[in-house]
C-alpha cells in the first residue's frame, strides 16, 4: 500500500511540475514574441516532459503539434560528426587521417599552414579554416557541378585563404566551412554524398526522418521561420531560394522534435556506457574527448557540472538549443521558428526554469 501511494504521490508531482512549465513556457513564447515553441526533456529512456506551443506562422491559425519539422541550423553538426564517426568505426577513415593524404593534388595550391591538417582538427575547429558563416565572407565564385563537385571547388577556394590565429585566448576558431572539408573526407572514401550519407544512416538505419534543408511549409501545414528587420516578423515561405553556399554539412536539417529525441537518447545511452549504433567509446570522445569544442558539440565545464551543448539559427529564421547534463545524463531541447534577441532571451529563460525543475 505504501509503494503505491509513494507511485501516486511521484506521478502527481511529475504532472504539476510539468503543467508549471507548459505554463511558464507559454508566458514567456508570448512575451517574447515567439511563434512556435517545442521542447522536452529527456533522459535515456524516457521522455520526461514534452511539449508543443504556438502557431506554425504568425499569419496562420495552424496550431502547434509534435509532428512539426523544424531547421535546427548548427546542431546539424552534431549529426554529420556522427555519421562521420560511423564510418571511422568502419574503418573507411580514422580521426587522425590527414585530408591531404586523401586529396594530395591540392595540396600545393592550398596555404602551408593547412599540410597536417587531420579530420579531428577539422570536426573540432582546430584549424583556423575562415568561418563563413553568412557576414563578411569572401566573395564565393559561382562554383558548377553536383553538390560534391560543387563542395570541392568550394574546398578548394577555403585552404588558398591564410588560416585564422589559434592561441590560448581562442583555442578553436568556430568554422561552418571546416565542416565542408571533413565531410569530403567522408564522402571521399565511401563513394556517397553527404545527403546520400544522411539519408544512409538517419533515415535508412535509424528511422529518423531527417530531411534536407527548411520544412516543407506549401503542400504541408508545418513550421515557417520567421525573419526579423526592424523588430517584426515576417514568415518565411520554404519555396524561398535558400542555400548556404556550400556548408550545408554544418547546419542544413530538419527534423521533428519526436525523431530529434531519439537521436539525443542514443548519446545519452551511449554516455551512460552502452553500445549502440555507436561504440560508447566514441560517444566519450564526440562528447568530451576534446577541450572547448568536441566533435560537433561545445564541451563545457562549470560549477562541477560536465555539459554538452549547442544551438543553431537555422538561417535566422529557426533557433534552436540543446544542453545534455553529462553528470545526470539528462537532456534539455528547445526549438522555436524564429531568431532574434527576443527568441534568444527566451529560450534562455525556458532552458534555465526546465533545469531548474529537474535539479539541475
Amino acid at each position: 500500500m505504501k509503494n503505491i501511494l509513494l507511485l501516486v504521490c511521484l506521478l502527481t508531482a511529475c504532472i504539476c511540475k510539468g503543467q508549471n512549465n507548459v505554463a511558464y513556457a507559454d508566458s514567456i513564447r508570448k512575451h517574447y514574441r515567439i511563434p512556435e515553441l517545442c521542447y522536452a526533456v529527456v533522459d535515456a529512456k524516457t521522455v520526461l516532459e514534452i511539449a508543443a506551443l504556438g502557431k506554425h506562422s504568425i499569419q496562420l491559425t495552424d496550431t502547434a503539434s509534435l509532428n512539426d519539422r523544424f531547421h535546427i541550423g548548427s546542431n546539424t553538426k552534431a549529426m554529420t560528426a556522427f555519421i562521420i564517426a560511423k564510418y571511422v568505426e568502419k574503418g573507411k577513415l580514422n580521426w587522425n587521417t590527414k585530408f591531404f593524404d586523401l586529396f594530395p593534388s591540392w595540396k600545393s595550391k592550398s596555404k602551408p599552414e593547412y599540410a597536417k591538417m587531420t579530420l579531428q582538427d577539422l570536426l573540432s575547429h582546430r584549424v583556423g579554416i575562415l568561418p563563413f558563416q553568412g557576414e563578411d565572407d569572401p566573395q564565393i565564385p559561382d562554383f558548377k557541378g553536383n553538390n560534391i563537385q560543387k563542395r570541392k571547388q568550394f574546398a578548394q577556394f577555403v585552404l588558398t585563404f591564410s588560416p585564422v590565429k589559434i592561441d590560448i585566448e581562442h583555442p578553436f576558431v568556430y568554422s561552418n566551412a571546416g565542416y565542408t572539408l571533413a565531410t569530403l573526407m567522408v564522402e571521399k572514401v565511401t563513394g556517397k554524398s553527404w545527403e546520400q550519407l544522411v539519408d544512409q544512416v538517419f533515415n535508412r538505419d535509424l528511422k529518423l526522418n531527417v530531411k534536407l534543408s527548411w520544412p516543407e511549409n506549401q503542400t504541408n501545414k508545418d513550421t515557417w521561420g520567421h525573419l526579423t528587420e526592424n523588430d517584426v516578423l515576417t514568415p518565411v515561405p520554404s519555396k524561398n531560394d535558400f542555400h548556404l553556399d556550400f556548408t550545408e554539412p554544418s547546419g542544413d536539417l530538419n527534423i521533428k522534435l519526436t525523431d530529434y529525441i531519439k537521436f539525443i537518447q542514443m548519446n545519452l545511452d551511449g554516455l551512460e556506457g552502452h553500445n549502440n549504433y555507436l561504440t560508447a567509446k566514441t560517444y566519450n570522445l564526440i562528447h568530451k574527448g576534446i577541450k572547448n569544442y568536441s566533435l560537433g558539440w561545445f564541451n563545457i565545464y562549470e560549477n562541477n557540472k560536465e555539459l554538452s551543448v549547442h544551438s543553431g539559427t537555422g538561417a535566422f529564421t529557426y533557433f534552436s538549443l540543446v544542453h545534455i547534463d553529462r553528470i545526470k545524463l539528462r537532456a534539455y531541447i528547445i526549438f522555436t521558428n524564429s531568431f532574434n534577441n527576443n527568441t534568444q532571451q527566451g529560450v534562455r529563460l525556458i532552458m534555465r526554469k526546465l533545469k531548474e525543475s529537474y535539479g539541475y
